[in-house]
């Protein structure tokens, strides 16, 4: 088994008095994770998931006299698909105060659900850990980078969700990645947000596929699908928080002519990009080189920013007359541009960019450096 980036590193950020929640997207492997780190935990485990009744009721209910008999005596308490559970967060703070000495691990698949549930009642009272489909930092740690650059190309046409990387052909990931499209992807919108039209949600990230690195219109999207702005908003919101896009907005300080209202849209996960639009064919038969390039480079690079702690700003930068940075990091007091290019051709940095933003730096991120960048 393919090691995670946490799963020597769990027990660190256990401690009695907080609830380790644990993000991430469905299918990435957040109970395998935690089902790896129980087996060589030492104490009085109770471990159930957000869909046992018995353990919703009780939670549910808020009731002192019901939850602390129930969870006294236990030394870790985990809680697997935990946004399952109405006003989750309220019940875990009520495990935190009255049983104080108790340590609580709970996941869950989708973050607006989670959030709102648990983020305002935990406040001071929770760690967060994000967990991503197979990031390069994780492939280099198991197998080392040559494995990374051997399959560059594997990574950017089906992504790296676990099953994924463990199929043995190319039709099981296929298959797989489908599943997710078809039975996965929109659960959590249409469970609790009660959305019936899933077509157009569909179709939106159809759309939302041909535009990666490009800015997107709100009113463009609506009148191609026959919806208002506000309810493409609204779409984006959700598909944000349930882990299926990732939005920057334009980075401006100075020039007028930059544009800053505006956003760009990355997906999680190359695989399910392809999957949406139905194209698994292999670079060479392809025209959309340079947007798998861009979403993979910006989500692996994400994935670092996490892993190792780079607490960044992440923006776009563009101006009226079509100068522009893919990505924009604003951190230690500091602008750091990248531009990613798949090939080797040299991309002068903008003399706007230079001029304006004198404490800055402009690196080109291609096929002989991007290991450093994502490492």
């Amino acid at each position: 088994m393919l090691r995670r980036y946490y799963s020597s590193k769990l027990q660190d950020y256990l401690s009695p008095g907080k609830a380790l929640i644990l993000y991430g997207p469905r299918r990435v492997g957040k109970t395998t994770l935690v089902e790896d780190f129980l087996k060589n935990y030492k104490g009085r485990i109770y471990k159930s998931t957000g869909e046992n009744i018995q353990l919703k009721n009780i939670l549910e209910s808020s009731d002192f006299s019901k939850i602390i008999p129930f969870f006294k005596g236990y030394d870790l308490v985990v809680i697997d698909e935990a946004q399952k559970i109405e006003n989750i967060g309220q019940a875990l703070k009520i495990i935190v105060d009255q049983i104080p000495e108790i340590k609580i691990i709970a996941t869950g698949s989708s973050s607006f659900d989670l959030s709102n549930k648990i983020g305002e009642p935990l406040v001071g009272r929770q760690k967060v850990l994000k967990l991503f489909p197979f990031s390069a930092i994780e492939f280099n740690e198991n197998f080392g980078p040559l494995y990374i650059q051997e399959n560059l190309e594997n990574f950017m046409v089906f992504g790296t969700f676990p099953e994924v990387i463990t199929a043995e052909n190319f039709v099981e990931k296929i298959e797989f990645l489908n599943q997710i499209r078809d039975s996965y992807l929109l659960k959590d919108i249409l469970e609790f947000e009660k959305i019936r039209n899933s077509k157009k949600i569909i179709d939106l990230l159809r759309l939302i596929s041909f535009q990666i690195g490009k800015q997107v219109s709100h009113q463009e999207l609506g009148n191609n699908l026959g919806l208002s702005k506000n309810t493409v908003a609204r779409y984006l919101d959700l598909l944000e928080k349930s882990f299926i896009l990732i939005n920057i907005r334009g980075y401006s300080k100075n020039l007028r002519k930059e544009i800053i209202k505006t956003s760009r849209y990355y997906f999680y996960d190359n695989g399910i990009r392809n999957s949406i639009i139905g194209n698994f064919n292999f670079l060479n038969s392809r025209d959309d080189i340079s947007k798998l390039w861009e979403n993979f480079l910006f989500i692996e690079r994400l994935k670092k920013q996490h892993y190792l702690k780079i607490y960044a700003n992440n923006f776009f930068w563009r101006t009226w007359d079509k100068k522009e940075i893919d990505l924009v990091e604003e951190r230690e007091g500091k602008l750091y541009g990248y531009e990613f290019k798949f090939t080797n051709k040299k991309v002068k940095p903008p003399k706007e960019w230079l001029e304006t933003y004198k404490n800055s730096s402009f690196e080109i991120i291609n096929k002989d450096n991007y290991l450093e960048f994502i490492l």
